[in-house]
């Protein structure tokens, strides 16, 4: 028998001043101070029209904006603390959010958080988008023109290995 690939991460328990951009396997517990009006949106994957809202969810560490989609939206309930388990964040348009995901579960706080720290807005900050990676000279988006070809870097297929004098 073949074991089996596992894609598994080690949770990371964290504080809303914790967080930081592409944080993956996140449980956090938080209370929903407010939420905004929820708009529609289309899939760019499915093409389907979806609900979505921002939400602030908050700690003793600061606030951040909770993104909350389709049924979330009537579920999650504004002064509830809640405990998010497998969550992630992530950067939309340059400001950090967390994210259930499809993976996460949502669930009742077992202890009430009744301070949050509304001066410390860790999504007012603007991050920047890390550049993509690169895998053997070519990224693994599409790119229409620019150096980097193989003969930039030093000869054509058929003359890699070889020395040059």
């Amino acid at each position: 028998m073949v074991p089996r690939m596992s894609y598994d991460r080690e949770p990371v328990e964290a504080t809303v001043a914790d967080l930081r951009p592409f944080m993956k396997s996140l449980n956090i517990s938080f209370k929903v101070v407010e939420k905004g009006e929820a708009r529609e949106v289309s899939s760019r994957r499915d093409g389907e029209t979806h609900r979505v809202l921002d939400a602030v969810a908050g700690d003793s560490t600061g606030t951040v904006i909770l993104s909350l989609w389709d049924d979330m939206i009537d579920t999650v309930e504004v002064d509830k603390s809640y405990r998010l388990e497998n969550g992630y964040t992530s950067l939309f348009q340059g400001h950090l959010r967390l994210n259930i995901g499809r993976y996460g579960e949502l669930k009742d706080a077992e202890n009430s958080i009744d301070e949050i720290d509304m001066d410390n807005d860790i999504s007012a900050m603007e991050h920047e988008r890390p550049q993509r990676r690169s895998y053997g000279g070519y990224s693994r988006g599409r790119s229409y023109g620019g150096g980097d070809s193989r003969r930039d870097r030093g000869g054509s297929r058929r003359d890699r290995g070889r020395r040059r004098y």
